[in-house]
Formats: structure tokens, C-alpha cells, sequence
């Protein structure tokens, strides 16, 4: 078994713990990076979970799509930009652009059968194992303002981040 030598000891060797785009051993931090791998699961299905607790507990889909944005901030922090080599691309317009169709749509939908503009309607309906639940229409408007929210925040990651690490790198090349 090859040992590492002490300039490489702490670099990441199981797929997971790698980053998108891997940065050098100077400008990473292998705990945050750890961290964050851990925690930004967590911090989405907490997202998840306020955008559908909205309509009858605080949360709704602007907090939530906020929570999200701040998941990707943390994952932006710890593993630097995302390219097109991370697990999951996003690309923010597309984001912003589906969240304003679905909660536009949704606002003017009830106009369609008659109702009010951004008029709620509730559905109740009984699953064998479930029980009953209840969808309520107001879900779709929350649901597009996350969307928009999260492609808002990884769009400014994208932009300010863009040019944060352009800075540095002109720095590290004496051009500055």
C-alpha cells in the first residue's frame, strides 16, 4: 500500500467526499467539505418540508426555497463552484423561469372555472394506507416561488462567485 506523503495525506478518496470541481489542498477544507456533503441533504428535505407545511404552520414556499438557497451556499463554500461535472446540474434561468410559470399559472388558473384570482381550493381524498390527505391548491404557487427562489440564489452564486474566484486566480498570477 503506497503511503501518502504529507502534502496529500487529507485528499478525499472515496467519490462521495469529492467535490464538483476539485480546487487544490490550499484552498479547501476537508471538515467543511465533509460538513457539508453530510448536512446538505438534510437542509433540503428541511426545505422540502417547509414549503409543504406552509399552508397551515409557518414555512411556505419562500421560506423554503431560502432554506434551499442556503444549502447551496453552504455546498458553494465548501466545494467551490459547480461545473458540469457535479452530480446534479441546475442552471438558474431555467430555475427562475419554471417557478414564475407555475406560480403565474397558478395564480390565474381559478380565473379559468370562474373563481378569484389566486383563489385556494382543498381536495380531500382517502388513500388505503395513507388515510385521508388533503392537497390544497395553494401548494403549485408555493411550489413555483421555491423554484424561483432557489434559481435566484444559485444564480447569484453563479455571477458573484464567477467573479470572486476570477480575482483570485488573477491575484495568484500577479496580473492584479
Amino acid at each position: 500500500m503506497k503511503r501518502p506523503s504529507w502534502t496529500t495525506w487529507d485528499a478525499p478518496t472515496e467519490r462521495w467526499l469529492l467535490s464538483g470541481f476539485c480546487r487544490d489542498g490550499r484552498q479547501r477544507t476537508v471538515l467543511l467539505e465533509l460538513a457539508a456533503r453530510t448536512i446538505f441533504p438534510t437542509v433540503l428535505v428541511l426545505s422540502i418540508y417547509l414549503l409543504f407545511a406552509g399552508h397551515d404552520r409557518a414555512g411556505g414556499g419562500f421560506s423554503g426555497g431560502l432554506v434551499a438557497g442556503q444549502a447551496f451556499v453552504l455546498r458553494y463554500l465548501a466545494g467551490g463552484r459547480m461545473d458540469d461535472s457535479a452530480i446534479v446540474s441546475m442552471r438558474p434561468p431555467v430555475l427562475i423561469g419554471l417557478g414564475l410559470t407555475i406560480a403565474t399559472t397558478s395564480a390565474f388558473l381559478p380565473l379559468l372555472f370562474g373563481g378569484q384570482l389566486l383563489e385556494t381550493a382543498i381536495y380531500k381524498f382517502t388513500v388505503p394506507l395513507l388515510g385521508e390527505l388533503k392537497f390544497v391548491t395553494s401548494v403549485l404557487l408555493d411550489s413555483g416561488v421555491f423554484l424561483l427562489i432557489v434559481g435566484v440564489v444559485l444564480d447569484l452564486l453563479r455571477t458573484l462567485g464567477s467573479g470572486i474566484e476570477a480575482d483570485v486566480d488573477a491575484a495568484e498570477r500577479g496580473q492584479r
